[in-house]
């Protein structure tokens, strides 16, 4: 029977397991005798997959720990991990028997104490600051009185009481609140969509545009604060086109938004009070400011009036200066009539030495000569239309032409010396028209030229004994005798004529008993 039995073999009992049952019991136990564990550790690789979830390391100085958080689990993060940072991790065991590793599924993740927050806060002031987002030169200047001012903060608590109460007091305003989570995990990505919210607004639309932001929370810890230290945060209001307040927090609280905002108040109270000014005192100001102008003004022109008026005692009086020019225009009109009739004068005297050279014989000589030429023209016409003919004749004669040629050539010939005779007669007919009417012409320019016409207007010639002209007073006294000629005709004085002698009256003959010059 002992064949019957198998001999003892160490370890034969030992059951067998599968891979799957062994990774399986691994798992069991790991989830079992751990369960829910916090590990602190620095955070060493961190990746993003692709689907969402978030993988990352814990490690210390010797130890590595794998852990990740799956893609629903991260918003409820207080912070996501970063490299470098040392961290808190909150979660539950669990083992991979497709890779034989274990790892830690994180449900929370928070910084390990102050320092090491403070750490990766000057770690993100210092990228943000060499990108230049705490640069004073684009910060923008906050409006003197917004129309509209937005304010980011929660509904809950006392901060958006404060905000509302304080800017009733000094000068009420249209206020939009975008309600938001002040800590915790979603209060980041909140506050950085609102003031994103409020920049897409259209300007004017239904629902106005802020002028002013003011993005305000209470005072808390490092760690309820810490949502305001986020780049999303920091970001948003660095590229915000309204300008921005932060008060976040109380005067000894600093965060990344108040970096990068236009201003930055103490507190949420603060905050209001940079927003608008006070009403009242505006008013006062202006009040002042309308006395100030009134008696500026009113000395002004008090000024102006003392000036004006020494400056007119100074000045000498409009009579004053207008007396030498109405001297000068008097003096000037009085010579005016003299001026003119002596200016008339002497050009008559100067028309009638013009007219005395205007000789009628002139005319009759320069008639006499156009006369004597028409006759030598006239004279020899006829001897030369004889020889003409005398020619003519002998050039028929020459070509022998037949006698009825000849008599047609003669008394074409007749035609053309009848035509010539004509135009000849009349030539010398309009030739002697228009002597005559130059002739008449310049007679009738004679005679308006002459010094009867100047008699006629009721001037005299005065002449000695010998006919010459007396023009003084002295030759009138030493002349023998005067004649005197008016226009209808003369007058003569003896020698005498100074003692009341004989005087005689020579009547001018008219002018029909002249004759004609032709």
């Amino acid at each position: 029977m002992s064949d019957l039995i198998d001999e003892d073999i160490p370890g034969r009992n030992v059951p067998e397991f599968s891979v799957a049952e062994i990774a399986g019991a691994v798992r069991r136990l790991i989830e079992g005798e751990l369960g829910y564990v916090r590990v602190r550790g620095e955070v060493g690789r961190v990746v993003r997959a692709r689907s969402g979830h978030l993988y990352f390391d814990l490690k210390d100085e010797r130890n590595v720990l794998s852990a990740m958080t799956w893609k629903g689990q991260i918003a409820g993060l207080d912070v996501v991990p970063e490299e470098g940072m040392e961290v808190i991790a909150e979660g539950k065991m669990t083992a991979s028997g497709f890779q034989s590793k274990f790892s830690l599924n994180a449900l929370k993740v928070r910084v390990a104490g102050e320092g090491a927050l403070m750490a990766m806060l000057e770690k993100r002031k210092k990228v943000l600051a060499a990108e230049g987002l705490f640069d004073d030169g684009r910060k923008q200047k906050l409006p003197f009185l917004p129309e509209v001012i937005g304010v980011v903060t929660s509904l809950q608590g006392a901060v958006i009481r404060d905000i509302l109460h304080r800017l009733r007091d000094r000068f009420p305003r249209k206020v939009l609140i975008w309600p938001v989570a002040v800590q915790g995990a979603a209060c980041a990505p909140e506050v950085a969509r609102a003031i994103e919210g409020f920049n897409a607004l259209t300007p004017g639309g239904a629902l106005p545009r802020p002028d002013l932001l003011i993005v305000a929370r209470g005072g808390g810890s490092i760690e309820d604060l810490w949502g305001f230290n986020e780049e999303v945060v920091a970001r948003a209001a660095a590229g915000s086109h309204i300008p921005l307040i932060s008060a976040v927090g109380h005067e000894t609280d600093t965060t990344l938004i108040d970096f990068v905002s236009d201003q930055r108040a103490p507190t949420p109270t603060a905050a209001a009070e940079m927003a608008v000014p006070v009403r009242l005192d505006l008013v006062a100001w202006v009040d002042g400011q309308g006395g100030r102008l009134t008696t500026a003004l009113t000395q002004t022109l008090a000024r102006r009036g003392e000036r004006l008026r020494d400056l007119a005692r100074a000045m000498p009086r409009a009579d004053v200066l207008l007396e030498t020019p109405r001297q000068r225009l008097d003096r000037a009109a009085d010579k005016l009539p003299l001026a003119l009739q002596a200016g008339v004068a002497e050009r008559r005297i100067a028309l009638e030495k013009q007219a005395g050279q205007v000789q009628i014989s002139t005319l009759r000589q320069r008639v006499g000569q156009e006369g004597q030429t028409l006759e030598r023209l006239d004279a020899r016409l006829a001897p030369a239309l004889a020889r003409a003919i005398a020619t003519k004749r002998q050039a028929l004669n020459v070509l022998r032409i037949s006698p009825r040629l000849l008599a047609q050539e003669v008394a074409r010939l007749r035609r053309d010396l009848d035509q010539l005779t004509k135009h000849l007669s009349d030539a010398a007919g309009r030739q002697m028209r228009d002597l005559r009417d130059r002739i008449e012409t310049a007679d009738r320019l004679r005679e308006t030229l002459g010094y009867k016409e100047t008699l006629a207007r009721g001037y005299a010639v005065v002449r000695d004994g010998s006919g010459s002209l007396v023009t003084s007073k002295a030759r009138a006294t030493q002349a023998q005798g005067l004649e005197i000629e008016f226009a209808d005709g003369a007058l003569r004085l003896g020698s005498g004529a100074r003692n009341g002698a004989k005087t005689t009256v020579k009547t001018t003959p008219k002018a029909s008993d002249q004759g004609s010059l032709f």
